[in-house]
């Protein structure tokens, strides 16, 4: 089969398929800003303005912002449900909501502002194409914005707005959005966010979220909105090496099926085709791609990030966790990682302790060999041997595991670069990491001296 940089030709049932999905483009984005900067108001503006909340969902909010004594429905309230469940208590604090335009489907992470909640982003933000931050007019970039912008920052987020929000109480000033926008872009610029659109908004009064601002006449770009259907959509997986991590073994034995054999899972990246040599992690075993199942039809070409099931040509022993990918661009394998983390539970992260690290879908026993340094948000300086990483943390660590893993550069790859560490003991998850250097292209990292552990653990 010719080879193509992209995807050509699959089956009739299979194109009609990704056709009627791809019918309008799809962008994840999410939203960050600090306690009180007016980001529940934007997230409901933006709703409301773009016609995606239900009758009865505005009924209701009108019901309550009158008993509030509210002459106007406070569109904040569209997101308080949530807030109140998570004040409660509920572990799942990111909401999402779902909306379209004409133009563009919309996958929104709303993300919790307060402090203690900024590990939240991290989830928010870990698959998302764009993040809005937002800022008050009358407090301008604070710590929590700093924060927020290096969180982007570490999870390569390509596209970046930054939404100057309260421009009514500023008397729509052009020279104080300047300033902000100045200070922020410097600071973004500092950590390699590649772009960054700044954009004055009332949120409450609505200027420039959905429709342009009677009262900025001195800005002249898009709002909220517009950019928000406008922005290039850069995530093509396609243009990286293949990876295919295994996440089921299909052996159904039946008179129908009786040799078959076909490992399930999405692709992370790149392309898959009928005919590519391709080597199983971390075994190093060599086969060739024999068939391509996809929705129950058999198809020459798949492409991430469809849910397929892949045939090889030899019987390997293969099992869940396990990354199928092109024997010319396999990744090397590793038992010492050395990754950017942003820690996330409540106990620290210390030198020693044992954990799991779920990368892809393989999950393998790892020890915290190094905590190198700590990252300090004033001045993006590296504080040196921290021992220790609390809520919220930003820093380097070494993890050597008990097996090898087939870890890309988080610069590389988003999907094979990132990783989880886990409690062993409860489950709960403590950082989350992503390998290479923070903020640059990655390199190559040392690694730490492993020594042997008295309990059970020496790897």
């Amino acid at each position: 089969m010719t080879s193509t940089t992209g995807p050509t030709q699959p089956a009739a049932g299979f194109a009609e398929f990704t056709e009627r999905l791809s019918a309008t483009t799809l962008l994840r984005f999410a939203t960050a800003g600090s306690v009180d900067d007016g980001k529940s108001t934007l997230v409901g503006r933006l709703l409301h303005d773009s016609k995606s909340v239900l009758t009865d969902q505005l009924e209701a909010v009108e019901h309550a912002s009158r008993s509030r004594g509210q002459d106007a429905p406070d569109l904040a309230l569209l997101t308080d449900g949530l807030r109140a469940e998570r004040e409660q208590g509920i572990t799942i604090d990111v909401a999402y909501r779902y909306f379209a335009t004409p133009r563009r489907r919309f996958i929104l992470a709303d993300t919790p502002g307060h402090v203690q909640y900024t590990r939240n982003m991290v989830t928010g933000a870990s698959t998302a194409e764009l993040a809005v931050v937002l800022v008050d007019a009358r407090n301008g970039v604070v710590e929590q914005t700093r924060r927020h912008a290096a969180v982007a920052a570490l999870l390569r987020v390509p596209h970046v707005v930054l939404a100057v929000n309260k421009m009514d109480l500023v008397d729509y000033a052009e020279p104080v959005f300047a300033a902000i926008a100045e200070q922020f872009t410097a600071y973004a610029a500092s950590l390699g966010i590649p772009e960054i659109t700044a954009i004055p908004i009332s949120a409450l009064a609505g200027d420039n979220v959905v429709e342009p601002s009677a009262h900025m006449d001195w800005y002249g770009g898009p709002t909220v909105l517009e950019h928000l259907e406008t922005v290039p959509v850069s995530s093509d997986l396609t243009n990286s090496p293949a990876r295919f991590p295994v996440q089921y073994v299909i052996r159904p034995r039946t008179a129908e099926h009786p040799d078959y054999r076909g490992y399930a899972g999405q692709i992370a990246s790149g392309v898959l085709r009928v005919g590519d040599p391709v080597t199983v992690l971390p075994s190093g075993r060599t086969s060739t791609i024999e068939g391509i199942d996809a929705l129950g039809e058999s198809v020459d070409i798949a492409w991430a990030p469809q849910s397929v099931t892949v045939r090889l040509a030899d019987d390997i022993d293969i099992s869940r966790g396990d990354l199928i990918a092109p024997s010319a661009g396999a990744p090397a394998t590793t038992q010492d990682v050395e990754a950017t983390v942003c820690h996330v539970a409540d106990a620290p992260l210390v030198v020693g302790q044992r954990v799991l690290l779920r990368h892809t879908t393989r999950t393998v026993k790892a020890i915290v060999k190094d905590i190198p340094s700590r990252l300090t948000l004033d001045d993006l300086s590296q504080h040196p041997d921290p021992g220790q990483l609390v809520a919220n943390d930003i820093g380097r660590v070494r993890v050597r595991t008990a097996e090898p893993l087939a870890l890309d550069a988080y610069a590389d790859s988003r999907g094979t670069g990132s990783f989880l560490l886990i409690d062993p003991a409860d489950g709960t998850t403590l950082t989350a990491g992503m390998a290479g250097d923070a903020f640059t292209e990655a390199t190559a990292g040392a690694t730490a001296a492993v020594t042997a552990d008295d309990e059970g653990w020496d790897f």
